[in-house]
């Protein structure tokens, strides 16, 4: 490998291709250049596919990619690429559909064999050096692989058409079309109830994840049919997260799955996109909770929701954000180095007991299971901390009062954050994609209403500013949101465009802002120009004039939330909130297209396909929509707004409409016709839905009674 070679990935924006810099691989990044480079030499191409919180990842690197003499056979044999999953889901999205066809499992590291061309032809995940666990070694394959592209080419080249030409289809959905049927929210439940795990919470067995769009739509479920089933299947799992090793205990946030069914022993790492979501999931629990019927045990779930919430809006403005300029980060990693495994987050009992004072100490170690033996297997002495027991227990076992009680926890846990944040922290990475920071800048200012945090209001809005000045431009509107914030650019993709406008919408609806309405419109008016198919319905992921993307370069509509919500069923969900907004039946129409592109295989899909079932929920329903009246500073009408914020219904809409609005003329198109002769100046709530809008209320709790029942929806139907 030249001296360049290797100062191709140190040039990287990708701090993930950046690490592998010092690697004696010839890598590319991925481009042009590398499948000239191989169709010069007529040399296989050797694709790896990964990202810098993926410990899995890190380990191929250093047991393969850092061999050297696995390096010289790379290097004779492929033109090796690297690539960075987060930087490039486009192309992680197709290949890993390759892959998984070839080989039956995907993830990462992902590791595919291309013909020059890009054209897969044989690929896995994670490969051990040397012949291990059940798996071929490295070496082996590197050798076979590209024996059988030399001796077997045409062989080779066949089979990769007859694999691109497979994935092609079945990433277009072209056979999915059919009438939309409301019936499929019901089907989607059902096929989630039956996957709970009653003992554990949650869904399946382990590896665990959270899968936050079907606890939220359990929880729409529940709340708008009054189905206590559900609402008792999604509190339960919400519950049993939030007291599990999954949910960091001390410095907030989840990480990103449980290795076991009991939400017990983690995955480390930490995303961005998972604690924006499941920070809405807990809003919504909050909410439900809450409002529910009073109960003791009701009480004391919405205080662990309340604090899971409140747990994550810390972590965030500690660890994952730029709190000067706006950003959310993208992830924290796991480990220190390959040796240690989520050693930064777990405990000896000696560590415990360093930290604290013994009685104290004690407290801790029976609350979170702490003992001379934990759970972790490459350290038996390292515990995970979980809530093992009740505070209630406690204060009963040891004579105590409970707010004595908690109070000791919560001055213990205190102390060993402090204690913990002297030891040297995992990796921050500090990239700033738009997609993820639109989800959070979303669940941030969810968190402004249901928790009244101001300080989520302005980050969020902050955030939305910067992205607004520096990833969609001014000069070149047509290419719409670009995918990263700073670095080289990148196009953007279907999820830049719709879950920004997602959060300009809820940006809009908080603020009245006008900008950031006009903006969702343009952005909304280009992804249907850009990504739409208006032959079939649906969304492509690339817009239509995207640069060519090289290698596998096939259209692909996204339809399952892996792991963020599905594009095309936002895409729906936006489409029709943005109809309630406008009255425009181009949005409504285009969501019912995007609805009926999916149709006939969203019931195969079950709870993977949850986003789609919430689509469908609120296009059976309607988005609702209070308006708040009254003048800025009425002590009444900010008690209705309260009301209105109180209650989680999906896809509500509250806007706070003051007498310097009105005459603004700041209020919603639909919404203006809706309400025609609106006094802004009285503290009343009016409650809209499709094309009607209820008798307004001024008593907060009426809203709420109305807002908590079936009635606004299922009156507008």
């Amino acid at each position: 490998m030249t001296e360049n070679a290797e100062n191709r990935l140190k040039k990287s924006a990708s701090p993930y291709l950046r690490s592998a810099a010092h690697q004696p691989v010839d890598w590319h990044e991925w481009g042009e250049e590398a499948f000239a480079r191989a169709r010069t030499e007529s040399k296989p191409i050797l694709l790896d596919i990964g990202a810098v919180w993926c410990h899995w990842c890190h380990v191929i690197d250093r047991e393969s990619y850092e061999n050297p003499e696995i390096a010289e056979l790379i290097n004779q044999l492929y033109v090796a690429v690297k690539v960075d999953r987060d930087e490039r889901p486009d192309v992680d999205s197709r290949y890993q559909a390759a892959v998984s066809a070839i080989s039956g499992q995907g993830g990462w590291p992902l590791t595919a064999f291309l013909t020059p061309e890009g054209r897969p032809f044989f690929g896995g995940t994670y490969f051990p050096p040397e012949d291990a666990m059940g798996r071929p070694g490295f070496k082996r394959i590197l050798v076979a692989a590209a024996e059988a592209f030399r001796s077997k080419r045409a062989e080779v080249d066949s089979s990769a058409a007859a694999l691109e030409d497979a994935v092609r289809k079945s990433e277009a959905f072209a056979q999915a079309r059919a009438p939309f049927d409301a019936g499929i929210v019901p089907a989607m439940v059902q096929s989630i109830v039956e996957h709970f795990d009653a003992r554990n919470g949650g869904f399946g067995h382990a590896p665990k994840f959270p899968h936050p769009a079907a606890i939220d739509l359990l929880l729409e479920q529940g709340q708008s049919k009054g189905d206590a089933q559900l609402l008792e299947i999604a509190t339960r799992t919400l519950t049993k997260m939030a007291q599990g090793g999954v949910y960091d205990q001390l410095g907030g946030g989840f990480h990103r799955y449980s290795v076991d069914e009991r939400w017990c022993v983690p995955h480390f790492e930490k995303m961005s996109y998972d604690n924006s979501e499941l920070l809405k999931n807990y809003l919504h629990g909050f909410q439900v909770v809450s409002t529910a019927k009073s109960g003791e045990s009701n009480g004391d779930i919405a205080r662990l929701f309340r604090e899971t919430a409140e747990g994550i809006i810390a972590w965030v403005f500690d660890s994952l954000s730029d709190r000067e300029h706006g950003g959310f980060y993208a992830s924290q990693d796991a480990d220190i180095s390959l040796d240690d495994d989520g050693d930064y987050f777990t405990w000896t009992q000696e560590e415990v007991r360093a930290a604290l004072p013994a009685g104290e100490a004690r407290i801790i170690e029976e609350y979170y299971d702490v003992g001379p033996t934990g759970e972790m297997h490459h350290n038996p002495a390292k515990n995970v901390l979980w809530i093992a027991t009740s505070e209630e227990e406690i204060a009963k076992e040891a004579g105590l009062n409970i707010d004595n009680v908690r109070l000791m926890i919560a001055r213990a846990k205190g102390k060993m954050l402090s204690a913990r944040k002297q030891r040297q922290t995992p990796a921050i990475d500090r990239t700033i994609y738009v997609s993820w920071n639109a989800m959070f800048a979303s669940a941030f200012l969810e968190a402004a209403r249901v928790l009244g945090r101001a300080e989520c209001r302005e980050f969020a809005l902050k955030t939305i500013d910067l992205i607004i000045s520096s990833a969609w431009d001014e000069g070149d509107e047509d290419k719409g949101f670009a995918h990263r914030v700073g670095g080289e650019k990148i196009e953007g993709m279907l999820d830049d465009q719709i879950f920004m406008i997602a959060a300009l919408l809820d940006a809009y609806e908080l603020t009245m802002e006008q900008r950031y309405f006009s903006l969702a419109e343009d952005a909304m008016r280009l992804t249907i120009e850009k990504y739409g198919d208006a032959e079939h319905g649906g969304f492509f992921d690339r817009a239509s004039d995207a640069a060519p993307m090289g290698g596998l370069d096939v259209r692909r509509k996204p339809f399952q939330d892996s792991p963020t919500p599905s594009g095309n069923s936002a895409a729906a969900i936006v489409l029709e909130r943005m109809y309630a907004l406008t009255g425009n039946a181009r949005y409504r129409d285009w969501a019912g297209l995007t609805l009926e592109a999916f149709a006939g295989v969203a019931p195969q899909y079950g709870m993977f396909a949850a986003t789609y079932g919430l689509a469908a929920a609120l296009r059976s329903s309607h988005a609702l929509q209070v308006v708040i009246t009254g003048a800025e500073g009425d002590a009444r009408a900010a008690a209705l707004e309260a009301a209105a914020n109180s209650v989680y219904r999906f896809g509500k809409a509250v806007l706070r409409v003051t007498p310097q609005i009105l005459s603004s003329d700041l209020l919603a198109p639909a919404l203006k016709e809706t309400i025609p002769h609106l006094d802004a100046n009285l503290a009343q709530a009016f409650v809209c839905a499709g094309t009607s809008c209820f008798a307004p209320v001024a008593d907060p709790a009426k809203l709420l009674e109305m807002l908590s029942s079936a009635i606004p929806q299922a009156a507008a139907q």
